[in-house]
Order: structure tokens, then sequence, then C-alpha cells
């Protein structure tokens, strides 16, 4: 079994792509002459998830989620050059390659996720990186989670879920793994962090 093992959340984990995510669905309201809010929907996002979000618009305004999402997407992908790092991303991914972390990636973002990865030179790092077109039920389904645990052996109670959002624990919980979290949680398995920097800190 492998000791310790990291997957990575990505928006408002190690990327600071939630504008960029806000002026694609901008864009897709627009497109579809629909009323935008930024703050509203930045928090709508915040606690559930875009897909959530597109799923609501479309069932009050009689649209295709399946359009809305591609054109969203396509939007999205069009501003991979608004996405940058958070502070202190590439130094922990570092720490964690060089303290023989086997890291992953399981990411709500679609196959971007991978161009925006490679084109920040951090694709390296990670042995496997999982989107939503891999496949499996969206968090917090522990499904992505077990693939992994079973795939690579490895040892739940040392594989850590690194997030930004109340799903992202939920997710490790649901996972029977840990959780490393901005947020505060009740949960037991969660350790919270303030910076990236901090999980350096932590005791594994």
């Amino acid at each position: 079994m492998q000791e310790i093992a990291f997957i990575w959340d990505l928006d408002g984990t190690l990327l600071d792509s939630y504008e960029a995510i806000l002026a694609g669905i901008e864009e897709t309201y627009h497109q579809f002459s629909l009323p935008y809010n930024k703050e509203e929907v930045r928090a709508f996002i915040l606690k559930y998830s875009v897909q959530d979000l597109l799923e609501q618009i479309a069932k009050e305004r009689g649209l295709d989620v399946g359009v809305l999402d591609q054109v969203r997407a396509q939007s999205l992908a069009e501003k991979n050059a608004q996405v940058v790092l958070m502070p202190g991303a590439r130094e922990v991914l570092a720490w964690a390659d060089q303290q023989g972390i086997q890291q992953f990636v399981y990411t709500h973002k679609g196959d971007n996720a991978l161009t925006i990865l490679r084109e920040l030179g951090l694709d390296s790092y990670f042995t496997e990186i999982l989107t939503n077109q891999s496949g499996f039920a969206r968090k917090p389904s522990p499904e992505a989670a077990i693939y992994l645990l079973d795939k690579y052996e490895l040892n739940p109670q040392q594989t850590y879920y690194i997030g930004d959002r109340t799903l992202d624990i939920e997710f490790a919980q649901n996972s029977g793994i840990q959780s490393i979290n901005f947020l505060e949680s009740p949960a037991t398995c969660n350790q919270q962090i303030e910076h990236l920097e901090d999980i350096s800190l932590l005791s594994f």
C-alpha cells in the first residue's frame, strides 16, 4: 500500500479559476438572453456547482442543459489564459512529489482541465487525472475515490482529498478517506488550512 496519497480538487484549490468560470457563465447567460447577477451566481456555484446552476436555469427557462453546458464549456476553454495558480500551488505540489506522496486529480471540470494543467507545467505531478468526462458520478458520490483506492491500492487512512468547498469534505467523508480543506468543518476527517503551504506543516 502507498503510505500517503493526495487527491486534488482544481477550481479554488490548485487553480484560481473562478473569475474565468464566472466570465464563461456570464457569456452563456447573455447568449441565451438570461439576466446575470455575478455575486448570486458566485455564491450558488461555491455552495453547489456549475452543473447544478445550469440544471436549475434549464428547468426554469425550458432550455436544454446539454446545450447550455456546451456553450459554457466552449466559452471557458477560450479563457484558459485567465486561469492562474493559487498561491503556493506549484511549491506544495513539488514538496509532495519530493516526499514521495502519490498525487491525483478529481475535478468536475471537463477535459479542458488536462489542457490547463499541461499549459501550466503541472501535469507531470499527477499519476492520474479524473475529470467529469471520466464517467464517475459527481461529488459527493464516492465512485471516483473508490476507483483510485482500488486501482492504486491506496490506504484510506492516508489518502487525502484536498478541496475548498463543503462538497469536497462530504466527498471525502462518503469515500472513507481524509480531508484537507480551506473550510472549517465538524467532520472528524477534515483538517483545515488557510494557505496551501500549510499542508507541509500537517501531521501525516
